[in-house]
């Protein structure tokens, strides 16, 4: 190849021996057998053996040389030993006898070990991002994003898709998280905000004429962290049609999934066709919309149970009363399970602060009964009712909850979690996708009691909009649709709001009146006006692909920089304070806390 290396690190062969090569890379792990010497030389490629005996004048040096030292060796390709094959990697028939090896460049006592398994702290990990991204499974985890990219690059445009860039540079909008402002320096006061996603940008392309386009795009968001979420940024395939309806935005995201998850997985996909779930029934039957399909576990409303004359659990039935709710979850066939199993799922309710989950399983000793707590309350005829509505067989048992509706849905969602957990419900060698639709266009907000936005702004309303409509905004229902794998969000999209009287009557009663809109989404509305055509899309985030298809829990498995919990990078000491001059260079003066 060139003066490092006739061959890389996992090239060499059988077909190879008795040839003089040189190769070159990191000491990953050494080998001392006291006359013989054992050198595993990796690089992005793979791993080859390499010794070196006694005799050789090169021994003691590299006896020494510090493990991640790069190296360059030459030497000759020799047949291992049969007892010594290792089936483990691409090069594990052959190594390499050392002639003599060069140093390229010098490694200092490593803060943490590059050949190991074990776990280190966050903190040690970022600092040192160079060296934890050597690391086998990360190192692949990064290979396999590339190539995720690049597959997803090669899909689209196969389909019609053209590739464009938006700008980095824009103006702050109220999308839902907090923008981060860039300071100008040639306005004077006037700030851009790097771009939570390419929203405006991409439905201005389809109204400039495109049909298709696509990005992977950097997206910004100042929101906090978490085991899916990167703090600062995150990258989407953002995607836009024009002149689609719902459905032909769901074809083209469920076949290039599909095709993603067959191609970099050995995983089986639950459903190639993915099932469509309205908002409220997600809400109703998973406590979530983000429902992990692959447990079987479904929430039952029976509220109007604790109505009847013949059940007498008087804690629900005056909480019923006072205008709450019951919803439950049924187990199958855990009649057998200890009392323990019970106990501890109710104390594990009690734990993230609700008041506990009644439970009885049902039973037919001599007729229809309930063993359990609370079991003594319902009558047979009671029973029955709550069989019937729950889908429930004798065998089966019953764990309830009461409660406000939204305190309701968070801790029946838990719950359903926690319970198929503990009776191992769940195949984690499934995917299962779905899509959430029929998302209402509003919500209240539970603070400030004001009606806000549920998803995205810009959506089209379901139907048109009407008088009547506006008398009761949070029924209007908008043409938005999540995407969820495995109890994960991939993405948002929806349908875009193409006419502008219609936009001004939807921000109007989010409280933005015409001069606000104006003012906020100026280039959006002008646009509009000019002869916009319908259009939608949506923007899966490729992080959370990769994730997945990665099989790891947190996003930073995956991304090669990650900032840590606080939106720092340690490696690179960001954020920093910057000097006076910068400062006054962009008009800006810092204010101290007292």
């Amino acid at each position: 190849m060139n003066k490092y290396r006739t061959h890389n690190c996992n090239e060499l062969r059988k077909k190879d021996l008795d040839k003089d090569i040189s190769i070159s890379g990191w000491i990953n792990k050494k080998r001392d057998h006291g006359n013989l010497l054992f050198i595993d030389l990796r690089d992005n490629y793979g791993i080859t053996q390499c010794i070196i005996d006694k005799e050789n004048k090169n021994f003691l040096e590299l006896e020494k040389t510090q493990l991640e030292t790069v190296i360059k060796i030459q030497g000759k390709v020799i047949n291992r030993s049969n007892e010594t094959i290792n089936k483990d990697i691409e090069t594990g028939e052959i190594e390499v006898v050392i002639n003599k090896f060069e140093i390229l460049g010098t490694c200092k006592e490593l803060p943490m070990p590059v050949f190991s398994d074990q776990e280190y702290a966050e903190e040690i990990r970022l600092k040192y991002r160079f060296l934890d991204l050597r690391r086998k499974k990360i190192h692949e985890n990064i290979i396999l994003r590339s190539k995720v990219i690049s597959y997803i690059r090669n899909e689209m445009t196969k389909i019609g898709f053209l590739e464009f860039q938006t700008p980095i540079l824009t103006s702050s909008s109220p999308e839902g998280a907090r923008d981060f402002l860039v300071p100008s320096r040639l306005n004077p006061g006037k700030f851009y905000a790097l771009p939570q996603a390419p929203q405006q940008f991409k439905q201005l392309i389809m109204v400039s004429g495109f049909d298709k386009y696509f990005q992977i795009a950097p997206c910004f968001r100042d929101e906090d962290a978490r085991a899916d979420r990167s703090p600062g940024e995150f990258y989407q395939l953002d995607l836009e049609m024009s002149f689609v309806e719902q459905e032909d935005v769901f074809n083209v995201v469920e076949e290039l999934l599909v095709n993603t998850f067959k191609k970099f997985s050995n995983k089986k996909l639950m459903y190639d066709q993915f099932p469509k779930i309205s908002y409220v029934d997600a809400m109703l039957k998973y406590g979530s919309d983000k429902p992990d399909l692959r447990n079987p576990l479904v929430i039952n409303e029976i509220t109007d149970v604790f109505e009847r004359d013949d059940v007498s659990f008087e804690i629900f039935k005056k909480l019923v009363k006072s205008g709450s709710k019951v919803r439950c979850i049924s187990t199958k066939n855990t009649k057998n399970k200890p009392r323990s199993f019970f106990d501890n799922i109710d104390k594990w309710a009690k734990e993230q602060g609700a008041s506990g989950l009644a439970y009885f399983t049902f039973e037919e000793e001599g007729g229809l009964s309930a063993k359990g707590p609370i079991g003594k309350f319902f009558s047979k005829e009671a029973l029955v009712e709550v069989m019937k509505k729950t889908n429930s067989k004798v065998g089966d048992s019953i764990f309830m909850a009461c409660g406000k509706q939204n305190d309701l849905e968070k801790i029946t969602a838990q719950a359903r979690d926690k319970i198929a957990k503990d009776l191992d419900l769940i195949d984690d060698d499934i995917f299962a996708f779905c899509w959430i639709v029929d998302y209402p266009m509003f919500e209240r907000n539970e603070i400030t009691h004001k009606i806000e936005f549920s998803h995205n702004p810009f959506s089209m309303p379901q139907g048109g909009l009407t008088d009547k409509d506006l008398e009761n905004p949070l029924d209007i229902l908008a043409y938005q649709y999540d995407i969820v794998c495995n109890g994960i969000e991939l993405s948002s999209g929806a349908i875009r709001n193409h006419k502008p009287e219609l936009m001004y009557k939807l921000f109007s009663i989010a409280g933005y009146d015409k001069n606000q809109v104006d003012e906020k989404f100026s280039g959006m509305i002008n646009a509009l006006s000019f002869g916009a055509p319908p259009h939608g899309g949506i923007a899966p985030g490729i992080d959370r692909i990769v994730m997945l298809l990665a099989n790891e829990k947190n996003i930073r498995e995956v991304t090669m920089f990650p900032m840590n919990q606080n939106a720092q990078d340690l490696m690179m000491k960001a954020p920093s304070e910057v000097t006076e001059e910068q400062l006054k260079e962009l008009n800006l003066a810092l204010k101290t806390k007292k």
